[in-house]
């Protein structure tokens, strides 16, 4: 049973005597109903009545702090249908969902971030096009700022990473399936359809209709179709002039001539009717659901910086996108070790390799197991074990090449932006290897 305080009494009674409003107006509802019951009662039941007073005002406070204002806002089930015509939904319901409200508390993101920018960061330019509306443009904030920190932090932790493998890094980090993945882990969830009747803590893009794409960095090569239909090789030097941030080819955007003309061909009647773009199920719905995904990270990205500044989103990024695990040594790929590792010990003035045989097992079995170690005069360079000598030889070499491209100068690394913040120590110039070996 729960403990009534006589103390409370005597002030919820003289609120309802005096027919004032108290506090949210919940006193005065019913003042004469009071004042009746308290004159023709005996003492037990002014007792009673004072306790039902008590409970129904504790009742009534408790329905007054529930935060909805239903004029202003009113539920989803009576929304009017002009509401629903919209691609998107209205700014206002974002205060009254519980999804968005939970995705907000989940990412423990500063009170300065509204529940209306962060039900913007859902919206994708494939399911409202006004960009007043969609999540385009802090998308572009969020993935400048992602590709930055990025670059930045694997250029300063493995100063000696090959070109090749920063683009590798760099689409394993910020690329659209890591990125899908971290949408996945904050629990965002996909709409069915978008819609303005959608609760805006969903996801909402379209599988059929492609959005006006990002203002990606890169030109556009007039023989793009070529490089695709052919194989053509493109250069590092070319790659970094011309290509994206993942060092990948600048493609039509949705809107342009080339665009135009291959909608044109993939919707031509034929005997069936129209051929659908694209179906559910398809590599490319799962293409547009990672990208949308992606993009929903991007703008929460842009949404931090926007209101919290430049040392949040910072941190956020640490947290969130390079506090993930990628283990760089599986993205190397040789195609001659041995050879490379002899150019590398040539241009570092080392003695020529020798692979030298440090044991072995079961030569005469099924299964041996030979263990080299690749040598530069006294010192050792790497070691690995294979079924054969051969095969041996080369992992040893390329455990070597791993061993040299992998160079950190530790964890806790300073980067170029940290002397952005206010009383930055001096900075300390970063190692900067002289480059990669070319092999012939």
């Amino acid at each position: 049973m729960k403990r009534l305080r006589p103390s409370r009494w005597t002030g919820q009674l003289l609120l309802a005597g005096a027919g004032s409003g108290g506090r949210y107006g919940c006193a005065s509802r019913r003042p004469a109903q009071h004042l009746v019951a308290l004159s023709s009662s005996s003492s037990s039941s002014i007792r009673s009545q004072s306790s039902a007073a008590a409970a129904a005002a504790a009742q009534e406070e408790e329905l007054a702090y529930d935060g909805t204002d239903h004029e202003r806002f009113p539920p989803l089930d009576r929304i009017r249908p002009a509401d629903t015509s919209y691609p998107s939904p209205a700014p206002e319901r974002a205060l009254q969902s519980a999804k968005l409200a939970a995705l907000h508390a989940r990412l423990s993101l500063s009170p300065k971030i509204p529940l209306q920018t962060l039900a913007r960061t859902l919206v994708d330019a494939s399911a409202d096009g006004n960009p007043q509306f969609n999540n385009s443009n802090l998308a572009f904030v969020g993935q400048t700022l992602i590709n930055y920190h990025v670059t930045e932090w694997l250029m300063v932790r493995y100063p000696r990473l090959p070109m090749s493998i920063i683009f590798s890094a760099m689409q394993g980090y910020a690329g659209d399936k890591p990125l899908h993945q971290v949408a996945r882990s904050w629990g965002i969830e996909p709409a069915a359809a978008p819609g303005g009747e959608v609760d805006p803590g969903l996801l909402q893009f379209s599988a059929h209709k492609p959005g006006v794409s990002l203002v990606k960095f890169g030109y556009k090569r007039t023989e793009a179709e070529y490089l695709e239909k052919f194989k053509w090789r493109r250069g590092i030097s070319s790659r970094i002039v011309f290509d994206d941030d993942f060092g990948q080819t600048v493609k039509a955007t949705p809107g342009s001539e080339a665009e135009q003309s291959l909608e044109q061909q993939d919707g031509e009647e034929g005997e069936e009717g129209p051929v659908p773009v694209m179906q559910y199920g398809n590599a490319d719905t799962r293409s547009a659901a990672e990208t949308a995904h992606a993009h929903a990270v991007r703008a929460t990205v842009g949404a931090v910086y926007a209101h919290c500044g430049r040392e949040a989103v910072k941190n956020f990024i640490k947290s969130h996108i390079l506090s993930r695990t990628l283990d760089v040594s599986k993205l190397f790929m040789f195609k001659s070790p041995t050879s490379e590792l002899a150019t590398l010990c040539a241009r570092e003035d080392f003695e020529p390799p020798v692979a030298r045989l440090l044991s072995e097992t079961g030569r005469a079995s099924r299964t041996p197991v030979y263990v080299v170690g690749i040598y530069s005069g006294k010192d050792k360079l790497a070691e690995a074990a294979g079924p054969n000598l051969d095969h041996a030889r080369w992992a040893a070499a390329m455990n070597a090449l791993k061993a040299w491209y992998l160079y950190s100068p530790g964890e806790n690394v300073r980067v170029p932006s940290d002397m952005l913040s206010e009383g930055a120590k001096p900075w300390e110039p970063a190692h900067i290897d002289i480059g990669e070996v070319i092999s012939r």
